[in-house]
């Protein structure tokens, strides 16, 4: 027979069987779950195992009963649902911030969310090894110290860095600190930037995370810009096409493809037909290299007709391509 046990730490091990053991279409009976604590090194009657499932239900566990010629268990929700963490596995597996390293170590923590049946489920996706993925370790850690710092409201210090020619890491201002005022984060392609304001320069600036080393929150008191600020409008103006003064500029487009212009520019974005096969899209937009790379890279299914200057310049800016492949 099993030691004499400690009925506080028996339920927590009759808990973690049913999480880790059990699911809808793996039940297990009284007479199993008596022999896994006894494995655990406790002995246990039929009819106080009865009460401790019934404790661990009052207390809120999802046990479910399936009445049989003997009596079956299972955790029917746990805290997520298998589709939940398949979700969050492939987010984890995709998200190119996230070191290979650092995405295996999450995803095995997500399997212990589940039963084991449910985990081998997930392992099946988990295909991390070959991505394009950050080098830098210390991004989670950057992340969390900038929220410090946010919460604190305290200004931070860290080194940033470029990559050379060679691919070499080289620290920008001669590994001078930079001490900047967080605003906050935001993800965007797939990579972390802090936003922050700058009061030597009286402006909002911002900085890849994954690029920040040795970061640390200061003593010093967070200085602020004047007015409001818009984090998600600073984003949209900023990163891609979208940075510098905006100018209405209007597009002929083939209806095909009306599901990128409102991924790009939203439902709010203006359309109005122009015949069976097109639509004129007014953008409110920069027109920047990026623009114009943007409007090559969908071929000959959209053209820019107004203004007249801008029309001129995607002109320019194609002919140069042209003639650098003469």
């Amino acid at each position: 027979m099993g030691r004499t046990y400690n009925g506080k730490a028996k339920l927590l091990y009759l808990a973690k069987i049913l999480i880790e053991e059990t699911d809808e279409l793996h039940p297990l009976s009284t007479s199993e779950i008596q022999k896994k604590l006894e494995k655990c090194g406790f002995s246990v009657e039929r009819k106080a195992l009865y009460d401790d499932l019934q404790t661990l239900e009052d207390f809120g566990m999802d046990v479910q009963k399936l009445k049989a010629r003997t009596n079956l268990y299972f955790v029917g929700v746990n805290n997520f649902e298998l589709p939940e963490l398949k979700l969050l596995v492939d987010s984890v597996q995709s998200s190119k911030f996230i070191t290979e390293k650092k995405s295996e170590e999450l995803i095995r923590k997500l399997e212990k969310l589940t039963s084991r049946y449910n985990a081998s489920l997930l392992q099946r996706q988990v295909f991390v090894s070959g991505r394009v993925k950050t080098s830098n370790e210390q991004i989670y850690y950057n992340v969390d110290a900038i929220h410090e710092a946010i919460s604190k409201n305290r200004k931070i210090c860290f080194k940033y860095f470029e990559w050379t020619v060679d691919k070499k890491q080289e620290f920008k201002r001669n590994g001078e600190e930079y001490v900047q005022s967080p605003v906050g984060l935001s993800l965007v392609d797939n990579n972390y930037y802090l936003i922050a304001y700058s009061s030597k320069y009286d402006k909002i600036i911002h900085f890849r995370v994954d690029k920040m080393s040795g970061i640390r929150v200061s003593e010093e008191m967070a200085e602020k810009p004047d007015g409001k600020f818009d984090i998600a409008e600073y984003t949209n103006k900023t990163f891609n096409m979208f940075g510098g003064k905006s100018e209405r500029i209007e597009v002929l487009v083939h209806n095909s493809l009306i599901g990128v212009i409102v991924d790009r520019f939203g439902k709010e974005v203006s359309t109005i037909k122009a015949d069976d096969e097109h639509f004129i899209a007014v953008l409110s937009v920069n027109a920047s290299p990026q623009f114009y790379g943007w409007l090559l890279s969908l071929g000959d299914k959209i053209k820019v007709i107004s203004p007249q200057r801008v029309v001129d310049e995607v002109k320019n800016y194609t002919k140069t391509i042209f003639d650098m492949y003469k």
